[in-house]
């Protein structure tokens, strides 16, 4: 499974010209991900002006965009939003039920700033996402977020085994190396899925390393802007052709959108298909 961070919260297009603002911008950059080869899509929305937001409206636009497009990629939110918000506004656009949404679970120094995630704080999105049906994906900085999830499953807060996203390499985080990643692994869940997101120039080593090891990738503009050394993709479906190539390159099929739904846990429509 491919997943496309098509957006972010801290990027702007000071960073890149290729960073999708606008609810058209986002679809549109989504289309182009399930094209090249993602079976998913994690949104942020931006204001116009490209400040970060959390308005439900926007998602509702550009999930309404999306499946106007007739683009079958699983939908899955940032409850993260940008550092600051509030846990009412991170987690307000649940309601409208996507297929995923994230649940971080820990607090983590981000650069100069603090993501803070306290224990109430994560119960809080955690009870929207249960009230909403939306599948959490687990996001960990660090291993004691892992170890706080399975804490979280022991109290039947979070179904096991659960999907996990690792991200390493951000400032304040666990390291971004393959023997890092070989650790987090040891610490899930038996049959739990995890996926891992490289920040910046380990995104792709990174997911070379999990197509290896049999685990999941996520890349794009949110956590990396370069194809290549000095190179700025011209959008996230770059960086996930570049991932597929190395899945066939490792002889690793891609996942249908149907399979994905199943290794994921949520619910496989009746009928599925889409051209894109």
């Amino acid at each position: 499974m491919i997943t496309a961070a098509i957006c972010g919260a801290e990027v702007t297009r000071k960073d890149t010209p290729y960073l999708p603002y606008t609810p058209q911008e986002l679809a549109d950059e989504a289309v182009r991900c399930r094209q090249a080869g993602a079976t998913m899509v994690h949104l942020h929305v931006r204001e116009p002006d490209g400040t970060p937001s959390q308005r439900a409206a926007l998602f509702a636009e550009t999930v309404a965009l999306i499946k106007g497009a007739g683009c079958d990629i699983v939908i899955q939110f940032s409850t993260g939003g940008a550092v600051g918000m509030t846990v009412e506004e991170r987690a307000d656009a649940l309601k409208l039920q996507p297929d995923m949404a994230t649940l971080t679970t820990g607090s983590v120094n981000f650069g100069e700033d603090v993501f803070v995630n306290s224990p109430p704080m994560i119960r809080a999105i955690l009870a929207r996402q249960r009230q909403f049906g939306v599948t959490p994906e687990i996001e960990c900085f660090d291993s004691g977020m892992v170890d706080a999830a399975i804490r979280l499953m022991h109290d039947g807060a979070i179904a096991a085994p659960g999907h996990f996203n690792f991200v390493l390499g951000m400032a304040g985080g666990m390291g971004a190396s393959p023997a890092h990643l070989d650790f987090l692994r040891t610490l899930l869940p038996s049959n739990a899925t995890w996926s891992v997101a490289g920040i910046g120039r380990h995104e792709l080593p990174l997911a070379a390393h999990a197509i290896q090891v049999g685990g999941h990738v996520r890349v794009g503009l949110e956590d990396n802007l370069y194809l290549r050394k000095g190179v700025l993709a011209k959008g996230s479906f770059e960086l996930v052709a570049a991932v597929v190539a190395m899945a066939q390159q490792a002889g690793r099929p891609l996942a249908t959108i149907r399979q994905a739904r199943e290794l994921l846990r949520i619910n496989v429509p009746a009928r599925a298909g889409s051209s894109i």
